[in-house]
């Protein structure tokens, strides 16, 4: 995945504040990095830029400033100049979390897997609380089936924010590829409980549905969420209830239901597994 990290980018430069320097900051350079956060998240690299640089000059020891002007140039594909930044930024102060964690997003987007998983354990293990850090792990050793290892992150999620979404749906997700779909449904009941009916939440349920031959109740499920406003989303209910209507033998409906998530999504592997399944209905 080029950029599930990049679902953390975004919020990051907002939660950089609890990272304090051990030396008071300049007013001049605190009110910057606002303003420079703001820019970034409104796209505007260019002022983020200028504004990050400006407040490192007034505080040249600005771990902040820093991790955030290297993720400037992260999304502006600038790699070996962002890693300069990050590097720079835990030099400065390896006690602190964001550094590593930046260093894991930037061997993400390099797809050093290795690489990315020793700077989140180490963001880890400077702030067992950053969630950011383990939620990147948990993702990197789910993508490389290390499933077991996976869990175990995830459900630390949990107990760490049980309003953590991510770490919900992960734990769930792996809980299945071990084959422990008990405790894969007690986890999505427990994920209800604190979060509600939420689209990929109910989007479990489906599947949950799905694996018990409860076709035209999955597919009940499934159909409003073919209208969500996230693409995403939207692909995964139309993959899903392919799978719905081919399990109770609707060839045709089978069909057309993969065809529209691949109208969304062409590398949909739901999608594209019912259309092998169905052989085109001949």
């Amino acid at each position: 995945m080029r950029t599930t990290a990049f679902l953390v980018v975004a919020l990051f430069a907002f939660c950089l504040a609890a990272c304090s320097n051990s030396a008071p900051l300049p007013p001049r350079a605190a009110l910057l990095n606002h303003d420079g956060a703001a820019a970034l998240a409104a796209g505007d690299l260019a002022t983020a830029e200028a504004r990050f640089a400006l407040a490192i000059e007034y505080s040249p020891r600005f771990v902040e400033a820093y991790v955030i002007l290297g993720n400037v140039e992260l999304k502006r594909g600038n790699l070996d100049l962002a890693r300069r930044h990050y590097t720079k930024a835990r030099d400065l102060n390896s006690d602190l979390p964001a550094p590593h964690h930046a260093l894991g997003l930037l061997a993400d987007e390099r797809d050093l897997g290795g690489e990315a998983e020793k700077h989140y354990r180490m963001a880890i293990k400077v702030d067992p609380g950053f969630l950011a850090a383990r939620t990147n792990l948990a993702r990197r050793l789910y993508k490389r089936r290390a499933f077991d290892d996976a869990c175990e992150q995830f459900l630390r999620l949990t107990e760490l924010d049980a309003g953590d979404l991510s770490g919900w749906t992960g734990l769930v997700e792996t809980f299945l590829r071990l084959g422990r779909e008990g405790e894969a449904d007690d986890a999505l009941a427990r994920a209800r409980e604190h979060l509600g009916d939420v689209t990929e939440l109910r989007l479990l349920v489906a599947r949950q549905m799905l694996r018990r031959g409860v076709y035209a109740e999955a597919e009940d499920e499934l159909a409003p969420l073919t209208s969500d406003l996230d693409h995403a989303r939207q692909g995964a209910a139309w993959g899903w209830i392919a799978v719905a209507r081919f399990g109770r033998g609707d060839c045709a409906g089978a069909l057309r239901a993969a065809r529209e998530a691949i109208l969304i999504d062409r590398a949909d592997p739901v999608a594209a597994h019912v259309v092998k399944e169905t052989g085109g209905c001949r």
